[in-house]
């Protein structure tokens, strides 16, 4: 761990020249160690600047680099409601465009801080899940409530938050702070849903770091981490989720709860923006009286919005995107704060190395990205299903939401590398599912279930050691 390479003289004068021209190469306090550093293999990238998640990797080259930049076009271009090339948003939909939410790939602030819920000026971060009590949908609404709508169109509902904020302290007198979301939604577009018969849950956007080596992970080896992931002295006990996506049975590795075996960008055009496309050809609020408000506004329905090609774009974009490298790896506060994670059993959950297929991955329309392949990684991950607890505050992490085979309780172990620059790409520090943790110290002290045994032997180290531990994370 300790013993780091330092970059050749000729690696460090390219790196210095660059640096001219783009603030965001740390030349000075860079250096590589065997292997941790290079986050990604061949896609690592060295930048530490806001666009830190938003650089393709080095192999991006000729037909692909025009590829790419056609998908992070469209990633980012604001959709309109208009017909044609760069319209079709709505009737009601979440944000207007992939990067609205996921500014510069990462995380867009979340408006449940900024505007107490839903957004008022026709931008909500954050997707809102309904569902009854019993797990299923209501008819009216579907899965998602959407809050947004195009002009002339009624919103199915809008979402309102209160915090409750609980203070506590650690053993040697340190205080922190604990903030539970309390969820109403108003505004219903047809028959109100009575708080009592309703499950409400928020999420806000993923970081796009790493999605590329998440998609080319080898199965067996995630399948074989399951199997040994079993740590009673820890309470530890992880496993994978499965679903059925286009028929057959698949490994789950994207999203909060593991609940895709995709980078979902065709649902996500669907369900987020109301796009259709060739596998969701209806509009989301299909049935329901959106449809005819939008006619009423010069909506068209007789065509899909975006095409195949184009949303494979947008996949490759995202799955060829670079992984930033760690910083400051010879800093004897990070080494220290990396002994930490280590002592705290972290590590049991946020696996520190892996390995992707030799064959790379494969994008939704079936172009091979091989340059993926055979790279050994450190995502600090090992993308299963943990239990995280339903007794903090009353109901700490359960959200009560059925994914696939993962329970309300149970949440795919976040991967944590890029995660010490969020604040430099989107302005916050804003964590977990709904953000309700406002920095990595609450983050931490959150966890429950599998994660009580590492959040208590955190909190019963002294702040010297606590600090060095959320410098090492900060150093990822």
């Amino acid at each position: 761990m300790n013993h780091f390479l330092k970059y050749s003289f000729s690696i460090f004068c390219l790196l210095a020249c660059a640096a001219c021209d783009d603030e965001g190469i740390d030349v000075l306090d860079i250096e590589v160690p065997e292997g941790y550093a290079l986050s990604a293999g061949t896609s690592t990238i060295f930048l530490s600047s806001s666009v830190a998640y938003d650089t393709p990797a080095d192999w991006i080259t000729g037909a692909n680099d025009i590829r790419f930049t056609r998908g992070d076009r469209l990633y980012d271009d604001v959709r309109t409601s208009n017909n044609g090339h760069g319209g079709g948003l709505g009737p009601v939909y979440a944000g207007y465009s992939c990067g609205s939410c996921h500014r510069n790939a990462g995380r867009t602030k979340p408006s449940l801080w900024t505007e107490g819920g839903s957004g008022s000026y026709g931008f909500s971060s954050m997707l809102i899940y309904i569902s009854r009590k019993n797990g299923a949908f209501f008819q009216d609404y579907g899965r998602v409530l959407h809050d947004q709508a195009i002009y002339g169109v009624q919103p199915e509902g809008k979402l309102s938050v209160e915090y409750t904020y609980e203070n506590f302290s650690f053993p040697d007198g340190e205080p922190y702070t604990l903030c539970k979301p309390n969820y109403t939604i108003s505004e219903w577009y047809a028959e109100e849903i009575k708080p009592e018969d309703l499950f409400c849950t928020v999420r806000i956007p993923l970081r796009h770091v790493g999605m590329g080596q998440m998609m080319a992970l080898d199965p067996i080896e995630i399948e074989a981490l399951a199997a040994k992931s079993n740590y009673p002295e820890y309470g530890i006990s992880g496993r994978c989720n499965y679903i059925m996506e286009r028929g057959v049975k698949c490994l789950g590795l994207s999203g909060n709860k593991a609940q895709h075996a995709d980078l979902t960008v065709e649902l996500g055009f669907s369900s987020d923006m109301g796009i259709t496309n060739s596998r969701y050809p209806e509009e989301i609020c299909e049935g329901q009286i959106q449809v005819n408000q939008g006619s009423m506004m010069g909506l068209s329905y007789d065509q899909l919005d975006v095409s195949t090609e184009e949303m494979e774009n947008v996949d490759l974009y995202m799955q060829s995107l670079g992984v930033p490298a760690r910083r400051n790896v010879n800093d004897p506060q990070v080494i220290k704060g990396e002994q930490n994670f280590y002592k705290a059993k972290c590590h049991l959950c946020h696996v520190s190395t892996l390995h992707t297929k030799k064959r790379g991955s494969v994008l939704l329309n079936n172009t091979q990205l091989p340059w993926l392949g055979g790279q050994t990684i450190h995502p600090y991950s090992d993308y299963l299903l943990h239990d995280m607890g339903s007794e903090i505050m009353g109901v700490g992490l359960n959200d009560n939401y059925v994914s696939g085979l993962a329970r309300g309780n149970e949440w795919r172990t976040t991967p944590l590398w890029g995660i010490g620059l969020q604040e430099k790409v989107n302005g916050h520090t804003y964590f977990l599912h709904d953000g309700r943790a406002r920095n990595l110290t609450e983050a931490i002290m959150w966890h429950g279930g599998e994660g009580e045994a590492s959040k208590n032997l955190f909190k019963n180290m002294n702040k010297e050691d606590r600090d060095a531990l959320l410098a090492f994370l900060n150093s990822l």
